[in-house]
Order: C-alpha cells, then structure tokens, then sequence
C-alpha cells in the first residue's frame, strides 16, 4: 500500500491478508534482531517502556515468542502451561504467557540470544504461515487487556496480525531502551500503522481526520461532521494507543498490540 498526503477514508484500508503478513512477520523479526545485534554490554541492564522488563527481558521474550511460533509443538506446550498457570494463580493470561517466554530463554547467554532470534526470523514467519485456514478461522479464545478490552480472538487474528505488531513495536521499545533511531518506512512500517489506523477507526467509529508525521507518514479521515483533527508522529501515535503513554480524546481508544 503506498502511502501519500492524499487522505485515505480508513474503512478502506485493506485488511493484511494472510499471503502479506508471512512477509511482514519475517521483516519485522529481521528489524528487531538487527536492532538486538547493536545492544551494547551495558544496557542489556537498561530499563523499556514496558513494566519490570530489561532489555534482557524484552529479547527473552521475542525470542520465546519466535520459538513457539516456529513450532507448532513448542506453542502448543507454551499454551498448556500458560492455562496451567491461570487456573492455579489466577491473572490474565497474555502475562503469563510473555512469563513463560522470558523464562524458557532465561538461561541463554546476551549472544546466543542474539543469535536465536537472528536464526528463528525466517522460521517464524513460515510457521506462523503454515497454521491451517481453518484453524485461523475457528480456533477463538478471550483475551484481557488493560481495562479497555476485553473480547474474544480467533487465532488468524494473532498470528496474522497481532503478532507483527507485537514485534514491531518491541522494536521501537528497544530502539528506545539503547537510545537508537529506528529504521522506518511507509511501505513495511507504514503498512501496519495503517492497519492499526483503520482498526482503531473500527473500534471507536466516529469522525477524524489524522495526520500522522514522520518516514512512516499517512494522511487518513473518518468524513463525519466535528470530526476530532490530530496531527502526531506516526510511532507515538501507536505507543499512545498500545498504552505505553497517555492520550486524549480519540487518542485514548486503546488497540492491541
């Protein structure tokens, strides 16, 4: 999808069909492990944007998160034991599965960590675009997060969409946690901003225009009367609706990460 000043009405917006998100999955794990490679001795220690996680513990989970999507079996025991854990110690499950996934990769070292996640990028995508359709379409389970959403998923939804947002922006995590800039562009990082844009649209269905600034740049609108005008760089833009920072008004409808 090219992305141009002209304002894109966001119901139009294709949805990432699940032949695209193979090749957006597997770019977006090869940003993150290039950024991972220039983590420097020193910060594997430095705090994220995410709660009680370190860079280690950022790395740890991806690279978990890669595992299971690369194997089907290591997803399906990932999930048992995340069930487990729910049951006996209550709590939501998206946390106890990230859990899960820092403590299988708890003892490798910073390098075979970078390594790892070097080395699953291309195996990852291709399990996640090996799941059968009609799994993608049946298989539904509930997910809770924060206090904003609270509905079921079917798991084409997880692994074709949400998945590539979750490594996308644990890359601007950790870009953000070493103090580096993250490589952007509109045709892989615009591409998945704009289907948040449009899922955001969805979720709270009144007028907008948004202008959204920075290498991932689009112009997209809402044509209703009062229609709420935002202009914000295109990466806070989606750390304020993933809950990382505040927002107000239309800025304050969360989406999934």
């Amino acid at each position: 999808m090219t992305m141009s000043a002209t304002p894109v009405t966001a119901s139009t917006v294709p949805p990432i069909s699940h032949s695209e998100a193979h090749d957006l999955a597997r770019e977006a794990y090869e940003r993150f492990a290039a950024v991972l490679r220039q983590v420097q001795p020193d910060q594997w220690s430095n705090q994220t944007d995410c709660a009680a996680w370190t860079v280690r513990d950022l790395a740890g989970h991806l690279a978990g998160a890669m595992q299971s999507a690369a194997s089907v079996r290591q997803m399906i025991r990932e999930q048992w034991e995340v069930k487990r854990r729910a049951k006996t110690l209550g709590g939501d499950e998206v946390d106890h599965m990230t859990a899960v996934q820092v403590e299988r990769t708890a003892h490798l070292s910073t390098a075979e960590l970078v390594s790892l996640c070097a080395e699953l990028a291309p195996k990852a995508a291709r399990g996640r675009s090996r799941i059968p359709a009609a799994a993608r379409r049946f298989a539904r389970f509930p997910v809770t997060i924060g206090d904003q959403i609270d509905e079921t998923w079917s798991l084409g939804y997880l692994v074709d969409v949400i998945l590539t947002r979750d490594t996308w922006l644990h890359r601007i995590d950790l870009c953000r946690a070493i103090g580096v800039n993250p490589v952007l562009d509109a045709k892989h990082d615009g591409r998945i901003i704009a289907d948040i844009v449009a899922e955001w649209a969805r979720r709270h269905g009144k007028p907008f225009d948004l202008t959204l600034t920075g290498p991932a740049f689009g112009v997209y609108e809402n044509p209703g009367a009062d229609a709420e005008k935002i202009t914000i760089d295109a990466v806070e833009y989606c750390r304020i609706l993933s809950g990382r920072t505040s927002g107000d008004g239309l800025l304050g409808v969360a989406v999934p990460f």
